[in-house]
């Protein structure tokens, strides 16, 4: 797996010059040391085989729409955790273990490729992969390779949003500076932001708000 470049960030579209990572000064020592460590070289893959590995990455980056480097490296995170037994603690009643799970799925993708893309998931097309992932996710509670399809798509996207929002360059996509503790936050309430929060220069539009008639 190819080097992480060095953690470096200058907010995205949406949060021009904002770093989460700056902000390491005002964490107690653990904190700072679990969460630059996420910064550094990905850990060494131990759980996935091979093909699994190249099938799971290839299944992140399309479902968290990494289509360029630098990439969150999700599925070190992900293999990680299967390596070390560290699951949500339950499972469906319908469905394996989540390291069974896995490897089952993930499996299913590449017989799946086979046969609709002649060639397995990982070196699929982008749009063919995303053909795909959409026809596992239009099944809903129909079974796929055996297993409920709503419980795979649950699984899949259960880990991948876990590890990508557990790491701080997803942080500065989303302007959040990393955890409160030991400093906290003391302006509270809608656009109340800190010193050290940077405004989003993009905000999405309120759907809760009603949209007023032109003049």
């Amino acid at each position: 797996m190819s080097t992480l470049p060095l953690p470096t960030s200058d907010g995205g579209a949406r949060f021009p010059g904002f770093s989460a990572a700056s902000q390491v000064k005002h964490w107690d020592t653990a904190t700072a040391s679990v969460v630059m460590g996420r910064l550094g070289r990905p850990p060494d893959i131990h759980f996935f085989t091979p093909d699994e590995e190249a099938a799971a990455g290839a299944l992140f980056n399309q479902l968290l729409d990494q289509r360029e480097e630098p990439r969150v490296p999700v599925v070190a995170m992900v293999d990680a955790r299967l390596a070390a037994q560290e699951t949500d603690g339950w499972h469906y009643e319908d469905m394996p273990t989540d390291a069974q799970a896995w490897r089952g799925t993930l499996a299913g993708l590449d017989d799946d490729a086979r046969l609709r893309c002649s060639t397995r998931f990982a070196t699929a097309t982008w749009n063919e992969q995303t053909r795909l992932l959409q026809s596992i996710q239009n099944l809903g509670t129909a079974l796929w390779h055996g297993f409920p399809a709503q419980q795979v798509w649950s699984l899949w996207t259960r880990y991948a949003c876990t590890a990508f929002y557990a790491h701080p360059w997803a942080w500065d996509e989303i302007g959040f500076a990393g955890p409160a503790y030991p400093r906290g936050y003391k302006n509270m309430g809608v656009d109340a932001l800190e010193p050290f929060e940077v405004r989003d220069v993009r905000p999405a539009a309120d759907p809760t708000r009603p949209k007023l008639a032109s003049p």
